[in-house]
């Protein structure tokens, strides 16, 4: 059996490998200042291989750099050896939900998804820190190892103390801020899908800083638009240069050649389109006999060479134009600035898609489903003028009612929790609903939220499903940062962002499901919370060389003593890909507790003194994965048997140990 890594990959090493796999010949080793013998890529050769510049470290180039972005780039590379623990007594429908909420700092929660979640992300949301000098807490001293920033990479010290503001006077201000925020999107990008999209809300502070550091992760060809959001009827009255009523949503994709755009309107009433675009080139297109006539006089001639015009469009006639009884009685042929081709005006006419019109003009009848994209223009009020932010939202045209504002948002918190201003610039659930409604051509994915915040993205991902129907799942991460003693929501009793983010999520799903009815009877409004803490392993695990030999007889278990199997389930479940919120049975065979994830995907057993019957039952299951505590086996006989057994009867299951 194989032993189970327990820990996140290390990203340096996977990206090393695929340079090598490609390139082998580059692939060489030299000493390093310490005098060990280190792996290394030959540059020349390099250059050779892929014949092109490559640019020398001095030389001057175009650029987006800023002090301490090498350090940022390895401490996204670098593993951690942290888990997610399930709380059960915190969650909603724990046993059922497809949604997760976690708990920790999103760095380290995006390193231990990265795997599972790799290409598995539809859509990403983020709402971060807007660097006003208010609202962004930072690392205090990032000039220092990646070891010492990984293990204090949070937003407090080891003693549980919230670090200092990130306020305009400090030196490093927008620094510290891409410092935060570079990593995390690197990451991000890993968990897209190929037809994935991101979501970025940013205001005026850092929106140059973030278009460029997203032109780095994704790639500026798959920028998709800079969205403009307008978040209040009014601006402060304190400003006094300029009244600033919008934000901005940054949205890059994934990938640009399988991205299919976002929608912002579904017509699937029918409509007509006239045949000519006067700014199109002049050609020839036949028509033929039998199409419809709409013209005053059922029967009616125009010879060859005829013009019809108005002041912009014109059709000249190069052979008769003969209707008959209303209909159009012998070919024609037309010269026109034509919107379509030969071969489409021939298609749509013997399906009895266009017709004469009034004014001997041709249109074309539309009865498809049509997509039109979205706008980049997000107005507070909409077409059909300013409605209720609580109405229902017109996902056929987005445009038709407003996209919410930072009033609405303050009120759906009011109305939620009654009380007044609960958090700081929270976001509408309207914005959000409708952002996750424009993604095309599927109501089947998964949303994350890595600056969940009070998370309306999970509120409104539950609203849609039970307006549309869609089966949407929600992963929302937020570190536990304490609310302000003296802040509405400390009083209330919520002593952590992630206490309002929870109980909002309970609240509002309750809510919604006793609106919705019978058409809610499967809608999912649980959630899953995972918390992030360290390994379930004890050190000794990782790092053996540390211990003397009289220490070992205290550690002849490698698992801490407080972690529960569940604990440890969860670990497994990371290292080996299987989603987090996949269906989980606990059973008990032969007085031992095993865990059936996935219908026979994964079957787990961390009790000890396993014995042959249990063995042999789980290999009967034929599981595609089996897991077990390491040395829980009953004795040295059913330790010899275990790989017997399996060869019996499920040869093809992989086994592990932790």
């Amino acid at each position: 059996m194989d032993k189970l890594k327990m820990q996140t990959e290390n990203k340096a090493d996977d990206n090393f490998k695929k340079l090598a796999a490609m390139f082998p010949n580059a692939v060489t080793e030299t000493i390093n200042e310490n005098g060990e013998v280190v792996r290394a890529i030959d540059k020349d050769v390099l250059m050779q291989e892929i014949s092109c510049t490559v640019v020398d470290g001095n030389e001057e180039r175009y650029q987006f750099t800023w002090p301490d972005k090498k350090k940022s780039v390895l401490l996204a590379n670098a593993p951690i050896n942290k888990t997610l623990r399930p709380c059960r007594e915190e969650s909603v429908d724990f046993d059922t939900t497809e949604n997760l909420y976690i708990e920790g700092d999103n760095l380290e929660v995006l390193k231990l998804l990265q795997e599972t979640y790799l290409g598995k992300i539809k859509m990403i949301y983020i709402d971060p820190p807007y660097n006003t000098g208010n609202d962004f807490v930072y690392e205090d001293d990032f000039a220092q190892s990646t070891d010492e920033y990984l293990a204090n990479s949070g937003q407090f010290d080891e003693d549980g103390n919230r670090m200092v503001q990130n306020t305009e006077s400090n030196g490093r201000f927008h620094t510290d801020w891409l410092n935060m925020i570079y990593p995390r999107l690197r990451i991000a990008k890993n968990l897209l899908a190929g037809n994935g999209v991101i979501f970025i809300s940013i205001d005026d502070n850092e929106i140059e800083n973030m278009k460029k550091l997203c032109d780095e992760v994704y790639g500026a060809t798959s920028f998709v638009a800079q969205l403009v959001w307008e978040k209040k009827k009014k601006g402060s009255f304190l400003s006094k240069s300029i009244t600033n009523v919008k934000e901005y949503i940054l949205v890059y994709c994934k990938n640009i050649d399988g991205f299919e755009g976002l929608i912002g309107e579904i017509n699937d009433e029918e409509e007509t389109y006239p045949c000519i675009n006067a700014v199109n080139k002049r050609e020839l297109r036949t028509i033929p006999a039998g199409i419809e006539s709409k013209y005053r006089d059922k029967d009616f001639f125009m010879p060859k060479g005829s013009e019809i015009s108005d002041t912009t469009m014109s059709i000249v006639l190069h052979s008769d134009l003969v209707i008959k009884n209303g209909v159009l009685a012998e070919e024609l042929t037309l010269e026109g600035n034509w919107r379509y081709s030969q071969a489409a005006m021939k298609e749509y006419a013997l399906k009895k898609e266009l017709y004469i019109t009034r004014d001997l003009y041709l249109r074309r009848i539309v009865r498809e489903t049509r997509y039109k994209t979205m706008k980049d223009l997000l107005s507070r009020v909409g077409e059909d003028t300013e409605i209720a932010h609580t109405e229902m939202v017109d996902t056929k045209n987005l445009n038709s009612s407003g996209w919410g504002s930072n009033e609405d948002a303050d009120e759906e918190l009011r109305l939620i929790f009654g009380i007044q201003k609960l958090m700081d610039y929270p976001k509408p659930v309207r914005l959000l609903l409708k952002l996750l409604a424009s993604y095309r051509g599927s109501d089947d994915y998964i949303v994350l939220d890595f600056f969940s915040g009070s998370a309306t993205t999970a509120h409104a991902t539950i609203k849609l499903n039970a307006q549309d129907g869609g089966k949407r799942k929600f992963i929302m991460v937020q570190l536990p940062e304490l609310t302000d003693e003296k802040s509405p929501a400390y009083k209330a009793g919520y002593k952590t962002i992630c206490e309002i983010g929870k109980e909002r999520i309970r609240r509002a799903g309750a809510k919604i499901k006793e609106e919705a009815g019978l058409a809610a009877q499967n809608l999912d409004t649980g959630f899953r919370v995972l918390k992030c803490d360290t390994s379930n392993m004890k050190d000794v695990y990782y790092n053996p060389a540390e211990y003397e030999v009289n220490m070992f007889s205290r550690l002849e278990d490698n698992i801490k003593e407080d972690r529960t199997p569940e604990d440890l389930l969860f670990q497994v479940m990371l290292d080996l890909g299987v989603l987090l919120s996949s269906k989980i049975e606990e059973t008990t065979i032969a007085d031992k507790k095993v865990f059936n994830v996935e219908d026979n995907y994964l079957i787990a057993c961390f009790d000890s003194d396993v014995s042959e019957e249990t063995i042999k039952a789980i290999a009967k299951q034929k599981p595609y994965y089996f897991v077990m505590r390491d040395s829980s086996m009953a004795s040295d006989s059913v330790a010899t048997n275990f790989d017997q057994i399996f060869a019996t009867y499920s040869p093809d299951t992989v086994r592990k140990v932790l």
